[in-house]
């Protein structure tokens, strides 16, 4: 009888254990999903800001430093003027005049040798890094009067961007500086060659932009083409361009050419471009090499929190049950929030510093909130080498996974592992079923 009493006892209290524990469990993931709630909304916000003000802080970049820059190949022709009579009525009289009107013959390169120098110079408006350049152009363009007269010759430089400075600006025929004619999108020069002469068009500035350089090939097209949505094919005779940079990571974007040669040198890059004779619709374009962008970073990390706080919150409940330690709810809402203080001091802190000590600043914050939480809570060395610990990988390292873009993933992916493997080996000789009827075998023994 007294057996069968024990029973009844421990079976009651048994049940009450795993009801008490199942309250806490569905408790904690009821904490999870609120703050990955609040992550979701503080992503969204961060993203938001970061697109609603790239536009405007692009156009603000481009009014005062400049904008992406496309120069094209001068256009050379020799002009004359005609004369046509032209009848019009004027008060109801027949008024017959003569007119002149100039014309013009497009005249080919014979050879084109060009050198640009790139320099990176970035700038920072709010969550965003803009990969603002600076660039020295230096071009020189064999031509010849295809004619036995002396001719009148029209240069025209296309300017690589309306929204630009130009310093330096020089048009020259064989060493002579020619005067300039300038008007919103060229500037043009006039010079005299004899019949069959050749010449040596200069072009020369210096200049910034952000974001792209280009390098479109000459003006005359080959007609009915339609490569590159309507551009065209253009044609180069001996042509021969270097671009030098004193950095790395840029890249060469889709429907560009790349270089014929490529050599590292100190800290940039030389390239070369050689062709004698190139018929293409592709242009020569360089894209600069963009910084960490803090706004998409921090949203980045925000969206990726759970799976961080999945993780610490796994790795607390185990190491608790393991030590003995029972954790209430609460205690798990107060550390989601101080994992929650990490990313919302990061996502405004960046918009003042680095982003790499926004990072710091914020993940001692946060490490500071738990572990001087925890030590009240349990004792100084579970708050400082499990709880710490935990947060350090899931937290510190998970989100600076991210810093290193093409690798987040993978390493995220060897973290968990390893994190499996650890708690593997330490809950292995664990019989789970005996640790969750402990408390029912203790209460039969105290009613016995």
């Amino acid at each position: 009888m007294a057996t069968t009493s024990h029973s009844v006892v421990a079976s009651r209290f048994s049940r009450q254990e795993t009801f008490a524990m199942l309250r806490r469990i569905i408790a904690i993931a009821a904490i999870f999903f609120g703050a990955s709630l609040a992550w979701a909304i503080l992503g969204s916000t961060i993203f938001l800001r970061t697109d609603s003000a790239g536009s405007s802080l692009s156009g603000r970049v481009a009014s005062t430093w400049g904008a992406a820059q496309e120069q094209a190949s001068p256009e050379v022709q020799y002009v004359w003027t005609e004369s046509q009579t032209v009848t019009a009525e004027e008060n109801g009289k027949k008024i017959t005049r003569e007119e002149k009107k100039e014309r013009g013959q497009p005249v080919s390169l014979d050879s084109t040798r060009i050198e640009a120098q790139l320099h990176v110079d970035y700038r920072q408006k709010g969550l965003l890094w803009f990969s603002t350049y600076t660039i020295a152009f230096h071009g020189e363009h064999a031509f010849h009067n295809p004619t036995s007269a002396e001719q009148i010759f029209v240069f025209r430089l296309p300017l690589p961007a309306e929204q630009a400075v130009y310093d330096g600006l020089s048009v020259s025929l064989d060493g002579k500086p020619l005067p300039l004619t300038f008007s919103s999108s060229d500037v043009s020069a006039r010079a005299v060659l004899p019949g069959g002469g050749r010449g040596i068009l200069t072009t020369a500035y210096r200049s910034q932009g952000q974001k792209s350089w280009r390098y479109r090939f000459g003006q005359s097209r080959v007609a009915g083409a339609a490569a590159l949505g309507g551009a065209g094919i253009a044609q180069a005779n001996d042509f021969h361009m270097t671009i030098k940079t004193d950095f790395s990571g840029f890249d060469f974007p889709d429907n560009s050419l790349s270089p014929t040669e490529k050599r590292k040198s100190g800290d940039g890059w030389q390239l070369r471009w050689d062709y004698q004779n190139l018929v293409s619709g592709y242009d020569i374009a360089l894209t600069m090499p963009e910084k960490l962008q803090p706004g998409p970073l921090a949203g980045e990390i925000s969206y990726f929190a759970p799976v961080s706080l999945l993780f610490f919150f796994f790795i607390v409940l185990v190491l608790s049950e393991l030590r003995g330690i029972e954790l209430h709810p609460m205690n798990y809402f107060f550390l989601a929030g101080a994992f929650f203080a990490f990313h919302l001091l990061l996502a405004y802190l960046a918009d003042h510093i680095s982003i790499h000590l926004a990072f710091a600043i914020s993940s001692l914050v946060s490490i500071l909130l738990v572990v001087s939480y925890l030590r009240l809570v349990v004792n100084w060395r579970f708050a400082l080498v499990d709880a710490g610990l935990a947060q350090l990988v899931y937290l510190v390292l998970f989100s600076y996974a991210f810093f290193f873009a093409g690798f987040t993933g993978l390493a995220v992916t060897v973290g968990s592992i390893l994190s499996l493997f650890v708690v593997m080996q330490m809950t292995g000789r664990i019989r789970w079923s005996e640790k969750f009827s402990r408390p029912a075998a203790t209460a039969a023994s105290v009613v016995g």
